[in-house]
């Protein structure tokens, strides 16, 4: 019997213990930076001539790793293998690889620190950030083990006195998962072990900017006891490596996080059925959003304010749920975003992640830095700038928090994804008002309102187009398991990752009936 599990405590770094030990987990990796590592293909490791190099953003000097890179060779070599693994990986027992998943829960939980340290060097993530990333996958791999015992054993289906029928779930088969750099451990992981859980074989695609800590995933997984060939580590460029593992005939499935630029051509790519291809390639993709926290007259503008601020800029802005739009009522408007202002100023502190103190670092690369800068001048054309708008690329690539006010709701930089520390304000007549701008994206990832009228929050409970909802509180910090994740419109497929539905995107129904 597996034991119930509840999600994984983030770390209080008020105590000294804990402050102690992540400054030491920092110390032990930056004694590691800059090494190299391979690909990992059938357990073998491969060094190429042609390396990625990962850096941290908060110190573009400071090289974290050098990765070695998949050229289509390569790839081709991991897709014969992996294709092969999955005739005997998908007969092995449920349980063994829900067990594989809960012993590397352990490994982690035991180096929580460490891995901690990896996220702040390679990410720029603040402290508090970075553990909630780790503690997140520790909450993956311990939701998806459970759920897969739950499915183990299929459904029950209708049976008759002349025939014995059954319906269990089977895999699909090879499936490439390209994942995100935001939250380069927790959904690098959490996409790659639901897949591999459900019997399925993988090829790892981590981001370009953050492939070092997926190496170390890598690492974890072969201690936990999961066989060679299972999971496959090849990072590479998305234009050779990438779009050639979504086209091959033998990829089942493609599992994206990242860009809707992307996550469409992708999806568009996967509908083409090519030549020896014996299936329609399953598509589980999230792409973003343009997050709405919508305030009513009638609520608690503290509460407001303090789920704006922290919504906004957590990370820099740098989440697909992070709040970019505020749309609040006129009556409260002027009170609303003062007080925004004030606590931007007093709380956002901008600087080097390693620092405790610190809560908004770097944005991850120099491309991030200018297309938010750009936005930032849109922005001052479309709105009034209020505090912030300025960025220091000199040693790493800050940006300082941003707010906008008195934009129009069709403002680009209120209907663009920025994915950086930018919100706007506009303003609305009436609640009904405020739901239809907030609704007026081409997004429906996640959005919040605050609000003390019960009617009021059960209008939007059924017309605020959204995955995931929250009522007085941000609309970022979705717990696995409490907050199943996913959206709608371009925000992607609708699948919701942590969530007790999650796994059967990488499984099929088989009905079997015998006549008795």
């Amino acid at each position: 019997m597996v034991v119930p599990y509840t999600h994984e405590p983030f770390t209080d770094f008020t105590n000294s213990e804990n402050r102690k030990e992540l400054e030491e987990a920092l110390k032990k990796v930056e004694g590691e930076l800059g090494k190299e590592y391979p690909l990992i293909i059938g357990g073998e490791r491969i060094f190429t001539e042609n390396k990625i190099t990962s850096t941290n953003p908060a110190n573009k000097e400071e090289v974290v790793g050098y990765v070695s890179k998949a050229n289509q060779e390569l790839a081709e070599k991991a897709m014969q293998v992996a294709d092969e693994t999955f005739n005997t990986w998908r007969k092995t027992k449920p349980e063994f690889r829900a067990d594989t998943l809960f012993r590397a829960a352990a490994i982690v939980r035991r180096r929580k620190a460490e891995f901690t340290a990896w996220a702040i060097k390679e990410a720029g993530k603040p402290w508090k950030e970075a553990d909630a990333d780790v503690a997140e996958a520790i909450d993956f791999f311990e939701y998806y083990g459970r759920q897969m015992l739950k499915f183990k054993d299929g459904q029950p289906i209708n049976s008759r006195p002349i025939e014995n029928n059954r319906f269990n779930y089977i895999p699909l088969g090879v499936g490439v998962v390209i994942s995100p750099w935001n939250f380069l451990f927790a959904i690098m992981a959490g996409t790659t072990v639901s897949a591999m859980v459900a019997g399925n074989t993988v090829l790892l695609k981590p981001a370009s900017a953050t492939p070092v800590i997926a190496y170390k995933f890598m690492e974890v997984m072969e201690e936990a006891g999961m066989p060679a060939g299972v999971i496959n580590y090849v990072p590479g460029s998305g234009a050779e490596v990438g779009d050639y593992l979504v086209d091959h005939p033998r990829t089942r499935f493609i599992s994206f996080t990242g860009s809707r630029d992307v996550g469409t051509r992708i999806f568009e790519r996967a509908a083409k059925v090519n030549e020896g291809q014996l299936w329609l390639k399953r598509v589980i993709a999230e792409m973003g959003g343009k997050d709405t926290i919508v305030v009513d007259s009638e609520s608690d503008l503290e509460l407001a304010a303090d789920a704006i601020v922290y919504s906004a800029f957590g990370f820099s802005g740098q989440k697909c749920s992070a709040c970019s739009r505020v749309v609040a009522h006129e009556d409260i408007y002027d009170q609303l975003v003062e007080r925004v202002v004030e606590l931007t100023k007093q709380n956002t502190n901008v600087g080097e992640p390693t620092k405790a103190e610190t809560f908004m670092g770097p944005v991850i690369d120099q491309a991030a830095y200018n297309k938010i800068l750009e936005y930032i001048e849109i922005g001052k054309q479309e709105g009034k700038l209020l505090t912030g708008g300025e960025g220091d690329d000199s040693k790493g690539y800050f940006i300082q928090p941003t707010v906008f006010a008195d934009l129009a709701p069709n403002a680009r930089i209120m209907q663009e994804e920025i994915f950086g520390p930018v919100v706007g304000f506009t303003k609305a007549k009436n609640f009904d008002e405020a739901i239809e701008i907030a609704n007026n994206t081409d997004y429906g990832l996640t959005g919040a309102v605050i609000s003390n009228n019960r009617e009021h929050i059960e209008k939007a409970r059924e017309d605020f187009h959204v995955g995931n909802l929250y009522f007085n509180r941000g609309c970022t910090a979705a717990i696995v398991g409490y907050h199943p994740f996913g959206g709608f419109n371009m925000s992607g497929t609708d699948s919701k990752a942590g969530g007790p539905d999650y796994l059967l995107n990488f499984m099929q129904g088989k009905t079997t009936s015998e006549m008795l």
